[in-house]
């Protein structure tokens, strides 16, 4: 009898033991995801001459991350992410040489009903504007929006801020927002950065206005940047439209920045359209072309192909050619 309640104890201790871990393991977790993308065509810039060869991380750059989030009860949640870009072509980190290892995130933070505040290095609300409200979406390498706001010597103070502080907004009905600062470098040589952003997503209509000012960095020219974006979804398509002006307060110049785009479902894939213009007041306009189709093997795996043209006033039209594979994990 002793011995059959002994048994008895065991296993409900046991019992017991499993279903704290297996609590434990809910309240917590952590993930590993990644994103690896290469074509292989023939890229040109306008005025260059062509390369031919395997380009990593055209349609999205290639990074890898991990994220966690713990239940700290009460409706609060601690949050982590630390994110880093790869060359798939060749093995090597980072978008560059001098690119940080953690240059796609790396924050930690705290959301609940209020929304969340993330601590660290931050992406810009301006960048997810600009991916949000264009046909070809965060692809620096055929993008006109991307290429024209971040690549183009307008836009300053990269896609991520270091040392910032972030909050985002719960929704209100479709409505959201975020407001965000990076603080001075050390020793405070240089100024900070800040921007606030809103969006607004109801039934086929998207809107969102973002806004920054970038002065951190003694080398980094002073710009403030805003931009419009919109989009409308129709049966099997949808449009996209983004205005927007940089005033670079360290030259004295500015910019008009415009794009037009459309994405129309064919098959198990999408023709991608998106046209784009950088107005300066001072220096040589530029329009850019994109058309591609992105075809989905399955929800992780697309095939694409796709033809840019891009003109600077003055130069030889940059004309650039590529099929890819992206592969999400």
């Amino acid at each position: 009898m002793r011995v059959q309640i002994r048994a008895t104890a065991l296993a409900a201790g046991a019992f017991l033991i499993l279903a704290a871990t297996s609590s434990a393991q809910a309240q917590s977790s952590v993930s590993l995801y990644g994103l690896m993308d290469l074509s292989v065509g023939s890229f040109q810039n306008p005025g260059a001459d062509a390369s031919k060869g395997v380009v990593s991380g055209n349609m999205t750059t290639s990074f890898f991350g991990l994220k966690g989030t713990e239940d700290l009860g009460g409706g609060l949640s601690a949050q982590f992410s630390i994110e880093s870009f790869l060359r798939s072509d060749t093995g090597a980190a980072g978008r560059f040489d001098a690119d940080p290892f953690w240059a796609r995130s790396a924050w930690v933070g705290l959301s609940g009903g209020f929304g969340s505040v993330n601590v660290g290095r931050n992406t810009t609300s301006l960048f997810v504007n600009t991916l949000i409200f264009n046909a070809f979406g965060d692809s620096f390498g055929f993008s006109p929006s991307i290429r024209h706001t971040f690549t183009s010597g307008t836009v300053s103070g990269d896609t991520g801020w270091s040392d910032s502080i972030k909050y985002s907004s719960p929704r209100f009905g479709g409505l959201s927002f975020t407001a965000h600062v990076a603080a001075n470098d050390e020793g405070g040589a240089s100024g900070r950065n800040k921007g606030v952003s809103a969006l607004y997503f109801g039934g086929p209509v998207g809107l969102g206005f973002a806004w920054q000012k970038a002065e951190k960095g003694a080398t980094v020219p002073d710009t403030t940047s805003w931009q419009l974006g919109g989009s409308y979804a129709f049966s099997g398509a949808k449009a996209f439209a983004q205005y927007g002006s940089v005033d670079n307060d360290s030259t004295g110049n500015s910019y008009d920045i415009t794009g037009l785009g459309v994405s129309v479902g064919i098959g198990a894939g999408s023709l991608l359209g998106q046209w784009g213009r950088i107005s300066p007041e001072t220096g040589s306009a530029r329009t850019t072309f994109t058309v591609g189709y992105d075809y989905n093997l399955s929800k992780r795996t697309d095939l694409y192909a796709v033809y840019m043209s891009d003109k600077i006033s003055g130069l030889d039209t940059g004309n650039t050619y590529a099929v890819g594979i992206r592969h999400r994990f």
